[in-house]
């Protein structure tokens, strides 16, 4: 539960805390899906980690699990660092943090488990310490690459200028090339482009799940709340595929994909895909590329597009 201190804050305590926890964990399906997005939305932040998308492609990896209790969607997993550590993420919903934070409290002494979080936004940091916290740990291979959406839109500006140069040479050298929004009957055409283009990760673990994620997304594409596009040529084919998911004044960019033996592919499909985005949904301001998760090629891919900011992200312990 919670308990006040002398100086008016806020502390963890389980000296009286219930025997019963009334959270009761169970898997993420996608059945849930609707559910869980309506929970998300209380959120209030830009990190990959509040999204249907940064949730459900990660379960196998983080051993997700998840509970509803008076409005409020609690995630259990394992830090984003140490798969061995068990850890929560942040509570939302319409339950207030110190009440959704005392109940994890609850709950963590009647299994005998430290009271952890991970994946905390930076921003909260203030209010977990007005409840207590002990220790932060920044997350720093997990920070979130957020971008201006209109400047990956119109590359304009001296610092895109070869992301520009790049486009260009794409179109000059495909001047018949399509770009068309993801359908149902582009699906079979992907998987075939997917399964034959791969980059591996540096970090093999991580590769393996989420490739079998993007399987499972393409698979079940209807089920999910996102959108997505394609790139092809007439001679090659499918150049680059990408998919998405909007909340609020971002777009969080999933699932991107390019054969890099086509010049200017990447920088294309990322170029015309925000272009699209904004035109359907006027009221994005940013877009999300997520994290690099350590992999150098991935830092440099991303730190190219000049980020306006990192979203850091922070294990904190009770």
């Amino acid at each position: 539960m919670i308990t006040p201190r002398p100086n008016g804050r806020y502390m963890v305590s389980t000296i009286t805390a219930r025997k019963n926890s009334p959270l009761r964990f169970k898997p993420l399906t996608l059945d849930d899906v609707s559910l869980v997005r309506s929970m998300l939305a209380f959120s209030g932040s830009r990190t990959c980690d509040f999204s249907i998308g940064g949730i459900y492609m990660w379960i196998d990896y983080f051993d997700y699990t998840y509970c509803i209790f008076n409005d409020t969607l609690f995630i259990k997993g394992v830090t984003e660092d140490d798969v061995t550590r068990p850890a929560f993420s942040l509570p939302v919903g319409k339950m207030g943090l110190e009440e959704s934070v005392g109940l994890l409290a609850d709950f963590c002494d009647s299994k005998r488990m430290d009271l952890q979080f991970s994946a905390v936004p930076e921003d909260a940091l203030p209010a977990l310490r007005c409840l207590g916290s002990i220790r932060e740990e920044q997350l720093k291979d997990w920070s979130d690459y957020l971008y201006s959406a209109e400047a990956l839109a119109t590359l304009s500006g001296k610092k895109l200028s070869k992301k520009r140069n790049h486009v260009n040479r794409f179109m000059a050298d495909n001047p018949d090339y399509t770009f068309k929004p993801l359908t149902a009957e582009l699906i079979p055409d992907i998987k075939e482009f997917f399964n034959a283009t791969h980059l591996p990760l540096s970090k093999p673990a991580i590769a393996d799940i989420e490739r079998e994620q993007v399987k499972l997304v393409l698979n079940n594409l209807d089920r999910y709340p996102f959108e997505g596009a394609v790139l092809s040529t007439p001679t090659d084919g499918i150049v680059a595929f990408t998919i998405g998911e909007v909340l609020n004044d971002t777009l969080h960019v999933h699932i991107e994909k390019m054969n890099h033996e086509i010049p200017g592919a990447g920088e294309t499909i990322n170029k015309l895909f925000a272009e699209m985005m904004l035109s359907r949904h006027p009221e994005i301001i940013y877009i999300n590329r997520q994290e690099d998760v350590g992999d150098p090629s991935l830092r440099y891919a991303k730190e190219s597009y000049h980020p306006i900011t990192l979203l850091n992200k922070y294990n904190v312990t009770f």
